[in-house]
C-alpha cells in the first residue's frame, strides 16, 4: 500500500491501469551468510537501500534519486539496481558496495528497464529501449565494458520514418513542486510569430512515469502526438505530481485531494508553452486513458473556458467506485473521508462543463467499470449540458485490443480538436 504519510516504506498501490504491476520497493533481504538486513526506504525523501543489523538503519546510497529493482550480488558483497541520477527520466544499471561507498554506473544506455547478473556475477544481461526503439536485449561485462546488442526487432519500414524525437523539458511550478518534467512534441522550427494550438496529454496509472528515455507505455498515443505534429499542432506531456521516480514527496502530494496537484501542474505547463513554445492559450485540449480521463474530466470541470475540448478515455468519475485496494490509500475510506471522495470524484463536479467533452470508454472493461462513464452521462443530462458525446467499445475491456476501435477512438479524439481548437 502507498505509505501516504510516512518515509517508513516507498511502495504504490496497483495502479487502474495495471492491477497487478511490480513494485519498486519494499523487498528486504539478509545479506548472504550474516544477520544483516537489507531494505529500502524513502526515510531521505526518495528510495534508497539501507542496512540493519538491529540497530539504527545505515544508509547505503543516497541523494536526489531513486534506487529501484534491486538486487544482491552474486559474492555478496555489493548491490545492483537501476538508478536515474543524471535525471528523474534516465536509467542505468548501478552497483555499489553492499558496506556503501561509491555509486557506479555500469551502463550508459539512457533507457534501461530492467537487468539480470549471469551466475558467475560477471556479465549483466540488460533489457533497454529508447523512444521509438521497443525493448532489445544487450549483454555486457560487470565492468560495463564489451556491451554487445542481442537484437533489433524493428522492420526496415520502421526504421526508415521519420519520428518526432520529443524534447525533454522543465516546466516551473507556480504551485510549490520545483520542476516537472515533461516530453515536448512540435515541428523542428515554429513559425516565428504563429501561435499554435496545444494539446496536453495526461497518463494513465496514477503512480506511473511516461517523461523518460524509454519506449513508453503509450507508443500508441506518441504515434498520434506525430500525426497532431503533422497538422500543425503542439503538444505536452507531463509527469504531474503523483508520477514515478521523483520521490516521497511527489508521490504523496494527491493524498486526500486527487486532481488538484496534478492540475496545477498542467496549468503550469500551459504558463510555460505559451511563454517559450509559441502556444496559444485560447486553443488548449487535453485527453488521457484511465487517470488520464479522470484528469481530463478535473480539468474541463475545474477549469471550464481554460480547456476548450477535452477526450476523457475510460475514466473513473466516481472515486467510490474503484478498486478499494488502489483509492483506500489514497483517499482514505468514503465512511471516514467523504469530503476526499466528494472534491476528488469528476462526477460531483460536472455541473462546471462548459467546453467540448468526449468520454470513450470500453463497455466490458472490468478495470474502471463502463457504469462510471454511464453515471457521468446521466448526470451531464440530468445538468442539460450539451458538447458532450459518449462513445461506447462493446467488444473491449481497459486496454483497447482491435484496430478497429483503436482507429474509432482517435479518430474522434483528432476530429474533436480539429473542431474545437482549430
Amino acid at each position: 500500500p502507498i505509505c501516504a504519510q510516512s518515509g517508513a516504506c516507498a511502495a504504490a498501490a496497483y495502479p487502474p491501469d495495471s492491477p497487478k504491476r511490480r513494485l519498486n520497493f519494499l523487498y528486504p533481504g539478509w545479506l548472504p551468510g550474516t544477520s544483516t538486513l537489507w531494505f529500502q526506504s524513502e526515510e531521505s525523501g526518495y528510495g534508497h537501500i539501507y542496512l540493519s543489523d538491529g540497530g539504527a538503519a545505515r544508509a547505503v546510497t543516497a541523494g536526489k534519486w531513486e534506487a529501484s529493482d534491486v538486487e544482491v550480488g552474486r559474492d555478496g558483497r555489493s548491490f545492483w539496481f537501476l538508478c536515474n541520477r543524471n535525471w528523474p527520466g534516465d536509467y542505468e544499471v548501478c552497483t555499489v558496495p553492499a558496506a556503501g561507498g561509491t555509486v557506479r554506473e555500469v551502463t550508459a544506455l539512457d533507457g534501461v528497464e530492467s537487468f539480470a547478473l549471469s551466475p558467475a556475477g560477471d556479465r549483466v544481461a540488460v533489457r533497454h529501449s529508447g523512444s521509438y526503439l521497443p525493448p532489445q536485449l544487450a549483454v555486457l561485462d560487470a565492468s560495463g565494458e564489451r556491451l554487445r546488442e542481442l537484437t533489433d526487432t524493428r522492420t526496415p519500414e520502421f526504421k526508415a520514418r521519420q519520428w518526432i524525437a520529443p524534447q525533454y523539458v522543465q516546466v516551473p511550478s507556480r504551485h510549490g513542486a520545483g520542476i516537472v518534467w515533461g516530453k515536448f512534441y512540435a515541428p523542428a522550427t515554429l513559425e516565428p510569430g504563429r501561435k499554435y494550438p496545444l494539446v496536453l496529454f495526461v497518463h494513465g496509472a496514477g503512480y506511473l512515469q511516461n517523461v523518460h528515455d524509454r519506449y513508453p507505455n503509450y507508443f500508441r498515443e506518441q504515434m498520434f502526438h506525430n500525426l497532431l505534429v503533422q497538422h500543425a499542432y503542439i503538444v505536452l506531456d507531463l509527469d504531474f505530481r503523483a508520477s514515478q521516480g521523483y520521490g516521497r514527496d511527489w508521490r504523496t502530494a494527491i493524498y486526500r485531494h486527487m486532481g488538484e496537484p496534478e492540475l496545477q501542474d498542467y496549468l503550469d505547463g500551459i504558463d510555460w508553452a505559451v511563454a517559450n513554445r509559441q502556444a496559444d492559450r485560447d486553443r488548449v485540449g487535453i485527453y488521457g486513458g484511465s487517470y488520464g480521463g479522470f484528469m481530463s474530466l478535473m480539468a474541463l470541470f475545474k477549469k471550464p473556458g481554460v480547456f476548450k475540448a477535452g477526450a476523457a478515455l475510460r475514466p473513473v468519475t466516481d472515486w467510490s467506485q474503484y478498486n478499494h485496494e488502489y483509492t483506500a490509500n489514497i483517499l482514505n475510506t468514503p465512511e471516514l473521508d467523504p469530503e476526499a471522495y466528494l472534491r476528488s470524484s469528476p462526477v460531483e463536479l460536472a455541473a462546471g462543463l462548459e467546453d467540448h467533452l468526449l468520454i470513450a470508454h470500453g463497455m466490458i472493461d472490468d478495470n474502471v467499470f463502463y457504469r462510471d462513464s454511464v453515471m457521468l452521462a446521466q448526470k451531464l443530462i440530468e445538468l442539460r449540458k450539451d458538447k458532450w458525446e459518449l462513445a461506447g467499445y462493446p467488444m473491449e475491456r481497459h486496454g483497447f485490443v482491435h484496430s478497429d476501435s483503436w482507429y474509432d477512438e482517435y479518430r474522434r479524439i483528432f476530429e474533436l480538436f480539429e473542431e474545437a481548437l482549430k
